[in-house]
């Protein structure tokens, strides 16, 4: 039914919770669990400033999406969690530039706080 994938290039997840789902009967659904700015290697996170945040997610992203063979080219949908609105514009242009036309869906909203205190997490939806 499903297929648990794992990236030993993604930070492990900080809960009950895995990487990404893999639904095959779906036609290659792969369903991305929130990434936030964590180094997979040092565990370290990386929060100097929201355009250098919201690269390491995309990177963490991209990182799953290549466990089975997927780029971001195949993200259909996206939500992205922000703790400051305010930051919207910086966090959009680097999240812009990880993709080139055929844009997916995507959700932006503001909320009160995050795990691990960062200031932006990103959770993608996937098709092959």
């Amino acid at each position: 039914m499903k297929t648990v994938i794992t990236s030993e290039n993604a930070p492990k997840p900080i809960g009950p919770y895995s990487h990404a789902n893999l639904i095959p009967a779906s036609g290659n659904l792969l369903f991305v669990s929130g990434q936030v700015a964590k180094d997979s290697k040092t565990g370290e996170l990386t929060l100097s400033d929201i355009k250098s945040e919201t690269k390491k997610v995309m990177e963490n992203v991209s990182a799953i999406l290549n466990e089975v063979g997927m780029d971001l080219s195949h993200v259909v949908k996206t939500t992205i969690f922000m703790k400051d609105m305010n930051q919207f514009s910086e966090m959009n242009e680097v999240y812009g530039s990880f993709f080139t036309g055929n844009f997916p869906a995507r959700e932006t909203v503001q909320v009160s706080r995050l795990p691990l205190d960062v200031n932006v997490e990103i959770s993608v939806i996937a098709a092959k």
